[in-house]
């Protein structure tokens, strides 16, 4: 499975070629003739370069500027609709041997609590998750071998896969853990997880050493090839990410989108999903002392500029960020928010006390599920809790496939409504089941196929039966 001639880190991340890149970007980023071209390309569709989206981050030109935002608005709009799919993360443990400076988790941090979830504290967690309505969680753990061993995290997806309360299930476990071997990662497989996730941090080799000092995230290489190895073992589905603030974010875009045209090369198929966190206040962490951080409209351009050279992508926002930020992203290509989430060890099914204090950051959204439900329809979007393509099969080169050819909607969008319906029903109050259902009726009609509205008008009588868990 695994070549060890497969390409290296600092091969596909070529430190020389993101600093050629960056000044090539600030030697061009007022020339309207290329930057035309640019988005002559963009809007296109199929994606652009590390070069080319690094021209348009470096922009400062007013007019060029929203041509990007209009760009980004309609490639999301193009690819994924107005729906947004909703998750929530569950931490199962914060022992961690690594000296991560910017974690509150690290191994010198003598003043946090820490704490490991039983199998049994863990059921509870998602019977709690399963009564706000979740289908869809992204695990947490520390990097521990002894507390936190493959074995721990492979039943614990069991668990979570096994609790089945009222009308509620988790139908999709995505996984963000430490890089591990192959041989790791085809267990995940085998365990029928969604997606891996594994944050880049930086890809700055010195900074990414000097910000992990010891343990064993401190290896660079073994760190950012973890996809390679991941994708190798049958894991068809990654999700990338830089934690924004670190490093230089002009620095970091260029790398992430050098990784994500690795994937595509070397496999095929790039990343199903690309996150957006910035630092935020923790415990034992102070964001101030990281002087790279980016404001708001910073933010928002980073964001369309990743939607615009990334358009197959998901993009995924937190609770890290505040419902004004949240908001503002929406349009310019996020696709996937958190909701209700907490980011203590435990904390769903009895609120976490101050005394023990386990949170990895701060939330800035701090609203409840069905708060964030109503904003959503609000605002005209969908929320989604598919979770039918992990199930279907329909994952790494054929999701792509779907997404690059815009044949997404036809099993999207009927799901979408279907599990909305669900949610409806069996947990939303009287304002938000109110409002869903004029939405849900406004979205049926937009449905092109005359087949699959019926189909889809027919399964959603069936949920109002009682029925549940239909999908295209």
């Amino acid at each position: 499975m695994y070549d060890p001639k497969s390409p290296k880190a600092d091969e596909f991340i070529c430190h020389d070629e993101v600093m050629d890149t960056l000044a090539y970007a600030e030697d061009n980023k007022d020339d309207v003739a290329l930057i035309d071209r640019i988005l002559q390309k963009a809007a296109l569709e199929k994606g652009l370069t590390h070069r080319e989206a690094s021209v348009l981050l470096a922009c400062e030109m007013p007019d060029k500027l929203e041509a990007v935002y209009d760009l980004a608005r309609k490639i999301k709009r193009n690819h994924y609709g107005n729906r947004i799919v909703l998750f929530a993360p569950l931490y199962l443990s914060n022992y961690c041997v690594n000296s991560c400076v910017y974690c509150p988790y690290h191994r010198r941090n003598k003043h946090i609590a820490r704490k490991k979830l039983s199998q049994d504290a863990i059921a509870r967690e998602a019977t709690a998750l399963q009564d706000m309505g979740h289908k869809r969680l992204a695990i947490e753990a520390g990097e521990d071998p002894v507390n936190n061993p493959i074995e721990y995290i492979l039943e614990s997806i069991q668990t979570i896969y096994g609790i089945k309360h009222k009308n509620g299930a988790i139908r999709r476990v995505n996984v963000n853990i430490a890089a591990t071997t192959v041989e790791n990662y085809v267990k995940l497989r085998d365990a029928d997880i969604g997606t891996y996730i594994l944050f880049q941090e930086t890809y700055h080799k010195e900074s990414y050493e000097r910000l992990h000092p010891t343990g064993p995230k401190h290896d660079y290489a073994y760190h950012t090839e973890a996809m390679d190895r991941a994708m190798r073992a049958g894991i068809d589905d990654v999700g990338l990410g830089v934690l924004f603030g670190l490093e230089r974010y002009r620095y970091e875009t260029a790398a992430l989108l050098m990784h994500a045209e690795h994937l595509e090369a070397v496999f095929g198929v790039g990343p199903h999903t690309i996150s957006m966190p910035r630092i935020k206040r923790a415990d034992d962490i102070d964001p101030g002392a990281f002087d790279n951080g980016i404001d708001d409209d910073t933010f928002a351009k980073l964001c369309a500029v990743i939607r615009v050279a990334v358009p197959y992508t998901g993009m995924i926002i937190s609770t890290r960020e505040s419902r004004a930020v949240r908001e503002r992203l929406l349009a310019l290509g996020i696709t996937q928010v958190s909701g209700a989430s907490r980011t203590s060890v435990g904390g769903y099914a009895v609120p976490e006390s101050p005394s023990d204090n386990t949170e990895q950051f701060d939330v800035s959204d701090n609203r409840t599920l069905d708060e964030v439900v109503h904003w959503l329809m609000a605002l005209g979007y969908i929320p989604s809790f598919c979770t039918a393509c992990y199930r279907a099969g329909r994952t790494g080169d054929r999701f792509m496939a779907m997404v690059k050819s815009r044949q997404i909607e036809n099993c999207c969008h009927p799901n979408a409504l279907m599990t909305l319906k669900e949610y409806l029903l069996d947990y939303a109050d009287a304002d938000t089941r109110s409002l869903g259902d004029l939405l849900i009726t406004r979205e049926l009609k937009s449905i092109p196929s005359p087949t699959v509205r019926e189909a889809c008008e027919k399964h959603l009588a069936a949920i109002e039966d009682g029925q549940r868990d239909f999908r295209f």
